[in-house]
């Protein structure tokens, strides 16, 4: 049974979520502060850092509420068949791409920023809470999008190619970082304004990019 203590937890720790992302969607995530965020829920500062060790978890599960949209395409994308478990690794990188070139403060405070400590538990953390938000997602892909790490979240994606011989593990594991390297260089230059590519440009650069890498291991 869940204990009052707990109740209240969890309604606070949703106030806070809340008025963030109202904030969020009013003036964009880089206008967001910890003060507008506890008048806006309607208590000071120091009350929300007793339900929020760092700032930037705040941030990370308000953002995570903008998620959707990429969460319900990427179990479709993973659910239809492909002629190939690489052609489905492209296909999950291309849903990936254009979502993240489309909100890219969003991907970034889930993705790229420092969390500090324990940063891995904080999606499943997240689904917690809104668990709704992943009910119509197979079983079988809940484990991947509940991972943060961009890198076990693409390794795991390659394993079904490792497994039915199109790739070694070895080659899985070096696709994995060079497709990873690649959307993290594109996306640090266009955040960073030293590649001045609109969301379907940057898109497009990228894919070609891995769309020639995987080329190279099909037979």
């Amino acid at each position: 049974m869940t204990s009052h203590k707990e109740l209240k937890k969890a309604r606070m720790w949703k106030y806070f979520v809340n008025a963030a992302t109202e904030l969020i969607e009013k003036e964009g995530i880089q206008q967001v502060t910890i003060r507008k965020v506890a008048d806006k829920a309607g208590f000071n500062s120091a009350t929300l850092y007793n339900y929020f060790s760092e700032f930037s978890h705040l941030l990370f599960f308000a953002s995570m509420r903008f998620m959707k949209p990429y969460t319900k395409e990427i179990s479709i994308v993973l659910s239809q068949k492909s002629e190939s478990h690489l052609r489905h690794y492209v296909k999950a990188w291309e849903c990936f791409t254009r979502h993240s070139f489309q909100t890219p403060d969003i991907f970034h405070a889930i993705f790229m920023m420092d969390l500090g400590e324990e940063p891995d538990t904080l999606i499943a953390k997240y689904y917690e809470f809104f668990p709704t938000e992943i009910v119509d997602v197979p079983e079988e892909l809940k484990p991947i999008l509940l991972e943060r790490s961009m890198h076990k979240r693409g390794r795991s994606f390659l394993e079904a190619a490792v497994q039915s011989g199109e790739i070694s593990s070895e080659d899985a594991d070096f696709l994995n970082d060079a497709t990873t390297l690649i959307w993290q260089g594109m996306f640090s230059d266009v955040m960073n304004r030293r590649r001045l590519y609109t969301a379907e440009e940057a898109t497009k650069v990228t894919l070609a990019l891995i769309e020639k890498l995987i080329m190279k291991f099909e037979s």
